[in-house]
């Protein structure tokens, strides 16, 4: 590697500028270690403190990879103040019982600033259309020009290659798994990588392994938000998502009834014990206008969404009509805020996307030691 193109990366550096303290990475200390080596990979590690913003890490790694010459950039992140004591666990001395005691210490998740915002969207319990909003939420940000993921952890019954009408295996190249793509969001699932029929008898080790692989072995590239389709319930994917990666937030999808509002209600708590912000609830299938009349008709009772963002002290972030057709669309691969952009529950799905970018926008994760 020649001296210039060693002195492009340090010049590189120094143009990067922490907005909180208004110095460059090389003033201020943040870059140590840093070799570039004759194959032009470039390695440091990266002081980045909690209140300094993870963004910075994807800065910086543009900018050296935009050096020509530059093959490969590998950046260790930590913490100089050392880790967070709670992040992503049960909070110390928190109320007795199995609960609080029960659980094992969570390993320290890991940063991936590549990804973006980390956001999980679950519910408390199957049949809210959780999936039908994870997969519209993610067209509909990709539509304003964001880049974004979507990981299917519902390894028990997989819907997104349904819904985005995408089912072939997916590459792999350099010994790392190419996302599938369409409507502009990058996919993976494990309904790729299995039979359709094949029936999901797996115990909780195993779906750590497959949502790892699926952080740590998928070429997902630069992205602004990764959207994980959660299974149902509070059980081993949740815990190892958040065990995992750093999980930015979780939005919660309901449905007016109240025994829906309850089992989202215990999903929404189990996120707050592992200090993952809850950004908000969506209340799904929240009502039906005839077009008709215009008379609206509540075919799931109504206000089960506002009573449990009231309950949790977060924001109601949208409310989705009940549409005709959203469900056939979905079978045939075609979310409706692509296939019927117009529609009620297009609009409010468009709606609901600026809502959790405002909340994601708003909202920072203490940062622990990482290493990647």
């Amino acid at each position: 590697m020649s001296d210039s193109i060693e002195a492009q990366v340090g010049a590189a550096l120094s143009r990067v500028v922490n907005p909180r303290t208004g110095t460059d990475l090389l003033s201020a200390g943040m870059v140590r270690d840093l070799v570039v080596s004759a194959e032009g990979r470039v390695t440091f590690t990266f002081l980045l403190g909690r209140a300094d913003p993870a963004t910075l890490v994807r800065e910086t790694r543009a900018a050296l990879k935009a050096i020509e010459g530059v093959a490969e950039v590998k950046i260790a992140v930590v913490d100089p103040a050392g880790p967070a004591q709670t992040t992503h666990q049960p909070p110390a001395g928190g109320a007795a019982g199995p609960q609080s005691t029960g659980m094992p210490a969570a390993p320290q998740p890991v940063e991936f600033p590549n990804l973006g915002r980390v956001i999980a969207i679950s519910s408390g319990k199957g049949g809210v259309g959780k999936s039908t909003v994870a997969a519209n939420l993610a067209v509909a940000l990709a539509r304003t020009g964001k880049r974004v993921g979507l990981m299917d952890a519902d390894v028990y019954g997989p819907n997104i290659p349904r819904m985005f009408g995408v089912y072939e295996r997916p590459p792999v190249v350099g010994g790392r798994i190419q996302p599938l793509e369409a409507y502009g969001v990058k996919l993976m699932s494990i309904g790729f990588l299995v039979d359709r029929d094949a029936p999901a008898i797996w115990r909780g080790p195993i779906i750590m392994k497959v949502i790892n692989q699926f952080l740590r072995d998928v070429a997902w590239g630069e992205l602004d938000y990764f959207l994980v389709d959660m299974p149902p319930g509070t059980g081993d994917a949740q815990l190892s998502l958040v065990q995992s990666a750093q999980v930015s937030g979780a939005v919660i999808v309901t449905t007016p009834q109240e025994m829906a509002v309850g089992d989202a209600l215990r999903g929404a708590r189990m996120f707050e014990k592992v200090n993952v912000p809850v950004y908000g609830i969506v209340e799904n299938m929240s009502g039906f206008t005839d077009p008709a009349t215009g008379q609206r008709i509540e075919f799931f009772s109504s206000g089960g969404g506002r009573r449990l963002a009231d309950e949790l002290g977060v924001p109601l972030l949208g409310q989705i009509p009940l549409q005709p057709g959203l469900a056939d669309e979905a079978d045939r691969g075609r979310p409706i805020i692509e296939a019927a952009p117009a529609s009620p529950a297009a609009v409010a799905l468009g709606d609901l996307a600026v809502a959790v970018a405002r909340e994601a926008a708003g909202r920072s994760m203490s940062l622990p030691i990482i290493t990647q």
